[in-house]
């Protein structure tokens, strides 16, 4: 199985890490964008290690994808099948960190744009109850649950949602319509819609962001 690698920061306390963060970038980009991310959230999570780790797949065109998109056909099909694909290498990778610097699932966080908050949610809400989350992000994604979902065996970390509403690459409806599903099935969401924003992570969108990941953290 492919293995996963990508940008890394360490503590900004210079010291050991207690708490991770991972970030999955969208469609056609690479982990050197999302890592961006980390100073934004540091103050909060100081001991924190960031990491971003390229998708497992080219694109053809200079970046990455966690999964073929189909452009001339049935995105959506193509969304499904692909999150479930691509699954096992990012668990794979969840796992391996996990192993390498005894951090916990419970301090870990999972966030991704585009592409990767729809691999976020469902490899974050696909994990035995035993390995919940800190928390999932997902900026301007979609959720394709995943088998058995919110089941007595699989976990139910807080999510949050941040969505664009001048999204024309993915429709700020799945945003919505993940917030239904999720909160209908007694998961803690917190949504946000970044008003007059189109595909991307505005400023309020990144705060409304960080103050989740300051709440889920203290719990």
């Amino acid at each position: 199985m492919t293995k996963l690698s990508g940008p890394m920061l360490a503590p900004a306390n210079g010291g050991a890490p207690d708490s991770a963060v991972v970030l999955l970038h969208g469609y056609g980009s690479d982990g050197n964008d999302l890592i961006g991310l980390a100073p934004h959230w540091q103050p909060v999570l100081p001991s924190a290690l960031f990491v971003a780790p390229h998708a497992p797949m080219g694109t053809g065109m200079g970046g990455f994808q966690w999964f073929p998109i189909d452009w001339t056909g049935d995105r959506l099909a193509s969304r499904q099948t692909g999150v479930i694909s691509a699954r096992p290498v990012l668990v794979e990778f969840l796992q391996d960190l996990w192993a390498q610097t005894g951090i916990s699932p419970a301090r870990t966080i999972l966030a991704g744009f585009s592409q990767g908050a729809m691999m976020a949610l469902h490899v974050g809400t696909s994990l035995p109850a035993e390995q919940t989350l800190m928390g999932v992000i997902g900026f301007s994604g979609a959720f394709l649950p995943p088998d058995g979902f919110s089941g007595p065996g699989l976990a139910m970390p807080p999510i949050c949602l941040i969505h664009g509403d001048l999204d024309d690459v993915v429709d700020p409806n799945h945003s919505a319509d993940a917030h239904s599903v999720l909160t209908n099935s007694g998961f803690a969401v917190h949504y946000h819609v970044s008003r007059g924003i189109g595909h991307g992570i505005a400023p309020d969108g990144l705060a409304f962001a960080t103050d989740f990941i300051a709440r889920v953290s203290k719990k």
